[in-house]
């Protein structure tokens, strides 16, 4: 669930007004609403940033425009994976066939979004084994 059109309203800007700042078309951005099409990480990004909330309050994970916590509620603090860490560490980065040197910027948002996706599928794991308890 995308806050993008919430956040678009409450600042009072049109679809064509936030396509023009975002410099994308409004069928784009119409797209991203309606979530027939999801933003890159870098969009959501540069939405955050427009908006002033962290990435997480974009996505829907959290509550508060500016809550430092991935969710609403405190999970046990994980360990980066040493192998996600070395490969983040890398001066260059593959993928798809291109290479990437990263900042580390970059490097902390894809770790961001590589906790984001453990958290759900740790969320969707729980709900699957609960259910099969019942």
């Amino acid at each position: 669930m995308f806050r993008i059109k919430y956040l678009r309203e409450k600042q009072g800007l049109t679809q064509t007004e936030l396509s023009k700042i975002l410099n994308i078309s409004q069928s784009t951005l119409a797209k991203y609403e309606n979530e027939s099409r999801k933003p890159d990480i870098s969009m959501v990004d540069k939405l955050a940033k427009h908006f002033n909330v962290s990435v997480n309050y974009i996505i829907g994970n959290v509550a508060y425009p500016n809550s430092p916590e991935m969710y609403p509620y405190k999970e046990k603090a994980i360990n980066e994976p040493k192998d996600l860490k070395k490969f983040l560490d890398q001066t260059e980065i593959m993928f798809d066939g291109e290479i990437y040197n990263l900042t580390p910027e970059e490097k902390e948002m894809v770790m961001q979004s590589l906790k984001v996706a453990f958290y759900a599928a740790k969320r969707a794991n729980k709900r699957k084994k609960d259910a099969l308890k019942k």
